[in-house]
């Protein structure tokens, strides 16, 4: 069964997503339509030895090979009462492939970023925590959940690993601030201690797309150059209240902040997302987890502005 995207995924910059919503033992989640390739009727996995536990094995549908992660197992809840109906939601990002074994499929939903609401962190377990955010849609709660984080959780060489950047004192870096807008609590940590091994001490946090834009908006209204106040942005792409290509779109049309380059980083990234961040004026895309590229660019990037 594939998954037929609506045109408004066509437009960019619209701040909008399709969220597919799913249930296990009769709990609603989300998850962002853009990960998904196909759902698929849940089968006889091969096993493999010595997995993490929640790995239920493999299986070939045609010429790739899929890891099968049950989401039950993972999130604490009971298996299904009938597992003959169960599906795997077929996913596709951080340039890998994972089948997630879930109960029943429900539908798909297109809504605003702004209607995802941000969640406590100190209540939701901060880099512990699997929900990035919630969705109240006829009357039901549908909890999105951080699907990086899961994998990660399971395999952590699928996640952004921190780096060890060798000789700093050799490297150009900068005192102005890098403003990076992430949700993920665990990758603001891994990349934040990444940029500060590589000798970007200044780094400016946000937890989506709308913060960064207060910050900005906030900053211009006390500086003739926004060049002078920040040397970059980085965003990652789905983000609660104000998603990436939305926060790009409104950096590159606002005549003082357009100078400022903007970094899209984001497991999303594909060849329909290159389109999109392009259409927005993103000076930079990278996919996730390969630091070491984000990196590159930033040097740059610093470079250009110094």
């Amino acid at each position: 069964m594939s998954i037929t995207h609506t045109n408004i995924l066509l437009e960019t910059g619209t701040n909008e997503l399709e969220v597919l919503e799913f249930t296990i033992a009769g709990k609603s989640f989300g998850i962002n339509v853009a990960k998904v390739m196909e759902l698929m009727q849940a089968q006889q996995p091969h096993m493999i030895p010595h997995t993490h536990p929640c790995i239920e094995g493999i299986f070939q549908p045609r010429d790739e090979v899929y890891t099968i992660l049950d989401l039950a197992q993972y999130l604490g809840l009971p298996p299904s009462e009938n597992s003959q109906k169960d599906l795997y939601i077929i996913t596709k990002f951080n340039q890998i492939s994972v089948a997630f074994h879930v109960h029943t499929v429900e539908n798909i939903h297109r809504i605003s970023w702004e209607a995802i609401e941000k969640l406590d962190e100190l209540l939701y377990g901060g880099m512990d925590g699997v929900v990035t955010g919630i969705a109240k849609i006829d009357g039901r709660i549908i909890s999105i959940l951080d699907f990086e984080k899961i994998t990660y959780d399971v395999n952590p060489a699928t996640g952004v690993q921190v780096m060890d950047i060798p000789n700093i004192d050799s490297r150009m870096n900068s005192s102005k601030p890098i403003l990076v807008a992430e949700d993920s609590a665990l990758l603001r940590k891994l990349i934040l201690e990444t940029l500060n091994n590589a000798g970007y001490s200044n780094v400016v946090m946000a937890t989506n797309g709308s913060e960064a834009w207060k910050i900005l908006s906030e900053t211009k209204e006390h500086t003739n150059n926004i060049r002078d106040e920040f040397s970059c942005v980085i965003t990652d792409i789905e983000m609660p209240q104000m998603d990436g290509h939305r926060l790009t779109k409104m950096i590159k049309s606002d005549p003082h902040l357009a100078a400022l380059p903007v970094v899209i980083f984001s497991s999303l990234i594909n060849e329909d997302m290159r389109i999109k961040g392009a259409e927005v004026g993103a000076d930079c895309q990278l996919t996730k987890p390969e630091i070491s590229n984000l990196l590159v660019e930033i040097d740059k990037l610093v470079h250009e502005s110094a």
